[in-house]
């Protein structure tokens, strides 16, 4: 059946998912003549309400990696607000230039379980959250031009009508990663959160409003809820007021400055 819409939702608390998910549906958009739908995820009241999309709709759907995996903290969400019905899907996943390791299949595994019929799947590389050292400058100019082939010929299968189930791995989805430090031991920081320094917090509030969980005190400005590391209220604050203190994060971010800078292969099913 042909689609009559492209909804592009994803969950990007620091913009480098939604800039990817942006220009494979705009890609999409100009070859099929679709208009497009942007659904941000990342807002913790648009995850208040349940998505369904039927088969006219195609969805992309573009999620994070974090520690090899999608996010855990938001898989419930995905599992229980996004449903298919028959629509059609592409699946994106943005890796901090480290490895996707499990995250697309299961971001696939996901839709295909909530009703999609999958027309595409793909892993790009990112700028890291944690580094401007690890992707940077990702996604480049030759990785936009992947993107958008990525998207022609999903267009391409999309116009055919069948969609032939992807050829990947269905098997059990694997552990999450565990981050080193520089001496190769675990890096344990899943307490700590970032802090602010008061001299140079302008009490601005966009910290407050960046926070995906809705984690920082609006009287404080400082993390007083779940920490999931995604560094929205560091990128954002326009006064450079927040980082983060804890000794293990701190390495890991060292040990992939040193170990994550080489240009990772982006990877692509269709």
């Amino acid at each position: 059946m042909r689609q009559s819409k492209i909804s592009v939702l994803c969950f990007s608390p620091t913009g480098g998912t939604e800039r990817i998910a942006r220009i494979a549906a705009g890609e999409l958009a100009g070859r099929l003549g679709l208009e497009q739908e942007f659904i941000d995820f990342t807002r913790p009241e648009n995850r208040q309400r349940e998505y369904r999309f039927g088969p006219e709709d195609l969805l992309v759907m573009a999620s994070p990696v974090y520690a090899g995996r999608l996010p855990n903290k938001l898989m419930p969400e995905y599992r229980a607000k996004i449903f298919g019905e028959g629509a059609s899907a592409l699946a994106l996943c943005v890796f901090g230039n480290r490895s996707p390791d499990e995250a697309l299949r299961e971001l696939v595994l996901l839709l295909e379980d909530n009703g999609f019929q999958m027309a595409g799947a793909a892993a790009f590389a990112g700028r890291h959250a944690f580094s401007d050292k690890v992707g940077a400058g990702r996604p480049d100019e030759a990785d936009q031009e992947e993107i958008r082939q990525f998207a022609r010929r999903a267009a391409e299968k999309l116009a055919g009508g069948e969609l032939p189930r992807l050829e990947l791995d269905r098997g059990e989805i694997g552990p999450y990663y565990t981050p080193l430090r520089e001496d190769g031991a675990p890096a344990k920081f899943l307490k700590a959160r970032p802090v602010t320094d008061g001299e140079k917090c302008v009490r601005c509030g966009r910290c407050v409003r960046a926070c995906p969980l809705g984690s920082i005190d609006r009287e404080t400005m400082e993390a007083a809820g779940l920490c999931i590391k995604c560094q929205a209220c560091i990128r954002r604050c326009p006064a450079g007021a927040k980082h983060f203190e804890d000794p293990d994060f701190l390495s890991h971010t060292a040990m992939l400055e040193q170990n994550y800078t080489r240009r990772a292969e982006n990877q692509i099913f269709l």
